[in-house]
């Protein structure tokens, strides 16, 4: 899936989603997972920017028609059916890049494949809003991220030294979009986290494809409802959305705790206990 191909004919009011679609290209062979949750949310994000101006409707169109040709590459893969599996899948992938950068940071291995991947860390953390709302937790890191792409970019130009860990950060809160921190290479061999699968994607979109109607909220291709009944505990009963939203904190709980993310971790077990307990989030 060529990047010129994807970004041709990108209108001006879109420009905001043209890096996350490069994402599209540089992990279409190396994890074409999250290649599909990139484009996935470069399309719900234009929606969100724009889809009534003919030449945004046309570009969108032009993102839905990659999606399927994507959803017929996949074919059977749980990470895409399931949004349990492709929170945690995508998650994984950008958690990871993010300590493999900071990890390199605090050793003082600067380099601009470090700022590509704070960038990429950034950009991906983004991706995930398509499940919905980011952890607190993933909120600072995505922040953090941003920010020392730039402070690391902006030292190597000014012929300075960097220095590590959370240096230069706060007064980066709202660093634009860099063209040169996007257009850095990528490190040669990048963090590769594993990926599952099984079942078919159902619709890429809710609604009809010419009307460009399209659920912004989550993944639209994750099923609408968990086919078990409903369960009790106690005076509560809990619905079949409660015992799965349960078991949607408690992985990314598990997630966390890989890569040492124990307060993400309790907050997710807390969630899921709070929802067990109470039928309320």
């Amino acid at each position: 899936m060529a990047t010129l191909a994807l970004l041709l004919g990108l209108p001006v009011q879109l420009k905001s989603i043209q890096h996350h679609l490069r994402k599209v290209q540089e992990h279409d062979k190396r994890d074409i997972v999250v290649a599909y949750y990139c484009l996935l949310y470069g399309m719900q994000t234009g929606m969100k920017i724009d889809s009534k101006t003919p030449g945004c409707r046309k570009f969108l169109s032009k993102l839905m028609d990659q999606l399927e040709t994507l959803k017929k590459q996949l074919g059977d893969n749980e990470t895409v059916t399931q949004e349990i599996d492709g929170c945690a899948h995508l998650e994984n992938y950008a958690l990871k890049m993010f300590w493999y950068t900071d990890n390199e940071d605090r050793a003082g291995r600067f380099h601009k494949n470090m700022i590509k991947s704070f960038y990429t860390a950034n950009l991906l953390i983004d991706v995930i809003t398509v499940f919905g709302e980011l952890t607190d937790k993933n909120v600072k890191h995505r922040k953090y991220a941003r920010g020392k792409a730039t402070y690391i970019h902006n030292c190597l130009k000014n012929g300075e030294t960097p220095q590590a860990g959370p240096v230069g950060i706060e007064e980066n809160n709202n660093v634009k979009e860099n063209e040169d921190v996007g257009a850095t290479s990528l490190p040669t061999q990048p963090p590769q986290p594993s990926s599952s699968s099984t079942s078919d994607p159902s619709n890429l979109a809710t609604g009809s494809y010419s009307g460009m109607q399209i659920s912004p909220g989550a993944p639209a291709n994750i099923p609408a409802k968990v086919p078990h009944s409903t369960a009790s505990q106690g005076d509560i009963c809990l619905t079949p959305e409660d015992v799965a939203g349960a078991q949607k904190y408690c992985k990314c709980a598990g997630s966390a705790l890989q890569y040492e993310g124990v307060g993400t971790a309790m907050q997710n077990l807390q969630k899921a206990l709070r929802l067990l307990t109470t039928g309320r989030e």
